[in-house]
């Protein structure tokens, strides 16, 4: 059956590719989006049904996603006198409280447990990614909001995107996770800091309103979730099924908005945008893992360090970019930095994945629940 699927959704996917180019040669580019759009849901269809594919299906459907937001803005951006770009705070909410029912009080034992990659993690992440940022924007000739947007995306936390990285990449897992749930609660105060330092020449930077806005965004639902699981863990099988399913249709959707609100931007910056979001996401690995070398971690716990650095939470950024009212421009960098550093870090975790490293001794049997 998945044989046969594949079979009719690759055909699918070509027919649509070819229609859509013969409509773009005969009429416009405009005209020819549609075919566009459908030949990247049917190849997700197609790559489902591979299992060495099976990785970049939500990946494809992101760009589906935003291919349909680059043809047709107007639907993403107003329903009815709804501005869409209303849903960004409340969505983003939705997913921090979904990641808090995935993380139990214990992983924040990580950082007794494994203090020196938990400290050189936090530091390569507020540290490299931030200075990076700053001097691509420096050098990018964009409008100042614009490039204030790749600085955001530096300043922000790792995601929970980097664990499941980390997990195909058979790095330390345990270490990822504590990584992410402290740099994640750490954000409120320090990203604020960052972008003050570094952004401030580019934009007006409210430092104790983004503070609040990042609380509001982050630690509360986050706080709720991990009441919720530490009260309900278990009593509530429908809600932990659910929640990954609704936290990928909730990034996929505030992706969309803000590629629909930056169009025209996009349009004018796009192709050097992407140039400098890949520099700034490989840059991250690439220093993340050295760093880890220069420490003289072992090659597991550098794997995890390149992953954190270069892996943002780039739905937060955009929650960040909405409160400051620049979500057209200030949140083009996350917008792009989202699809990108899942394509990059499925790539580089499944080349790690086919070079498996012995786990050291002293972890062995050490997880974090």
């Amino acid at each position: 059956m998945e044989r046969k699927i594949y079979q009719l959704a690759s055909i699918a996917t070509i027919v649509s590719f070819v229609l859509g180019i013969g409509v773009w040669a005969v009429y416009s580019l405009e005209e020819s989006g549609i075919f566009w759009v459908l030949a990247l849901m049917v190849l997700s269809i197609a790559i489902r049904q591979k299992k060495q594919l099976r990785g970049y299906t939500y990946t494809v459907m992101i760009f589906a996603s935003v291919t349909a937001a680059m043809f047709y803005p107007a639907i993403f951006v107003e329903i009815k006198g709804f501005q869409m770009g209303g849903l960004i705070v409340p969505l983003l909410q939705i997913i921090m409280f979904g990641m808090g029912t995935s993380m139990s009080f214990n992983d924040f034992k990580g950082v007794i447990k494994m203090p020196k990659g938990v400290i050189i993690g936090i530091l390569c992440q507020f540290t490299i990614m931030p200075i990076v940022g700053y001097a691509l924007a420096k050098g990018s000739g964009f409008p100042p909001e614009i490039a204030a947007g790749i600085i955001l995306i530096g300043c922000s936390p790792s995601g929970m995107a980097s664990n499941v990285m980390s997990y195909l990449a058979k790095a330390n897992l345990a270490l990822s996770i504590t990584i992410t749930a402290v740099t994640t609660m750490l954000a409120p105060f320090i990203t604020p800091l960052l972008m003050g330092l570094l952004a401030g020449e580019f934009v007006e930077v409210e430092v104790w309103k983004m503070m609040m806005d990042i609380i509001k965004i982050v630690m509360i639902p986050i706080g709720f979730g991990l009441l919720f699981n530490k009260f309900f863990k278990g009593k509530a099988k429908w809600l932990d099924d659910a929640m990954p399913v609704v936290s990928m249709v909730g990034i996929a959707l505030i992706l969309v908005i803000i590629t629909a609100a930056g169009r025209d931007s996009l349009l004018a910056i796009g192709p050097l945008l992407i140039v400098l979001v890949t520099i700034h996401n490989l840059s991250g690995y690439t220093l993340g893992y050295w760093a880890g070398k220069l420490f003289r971690m072992d090659e597991q716990d550098c794997r995890t360090i390149a992953l954190e650095v270069g892996m943002q939470n780039g739905g937060l950024a955009s929650g960040i970019a909405k409160e400051m009212g620049k979500i057209a421009t200030v949140g083009l960098g996350p917008a792009v930095f989202g699809p990108l550093m899942n394509v990059t870090g499925s790539i580089l975790a499944s080349y790690w994945h086919r070079k498996p490293v012995d786990i050291p001794a002293k972890e062995v049997g050490e997880t974090v629940t």
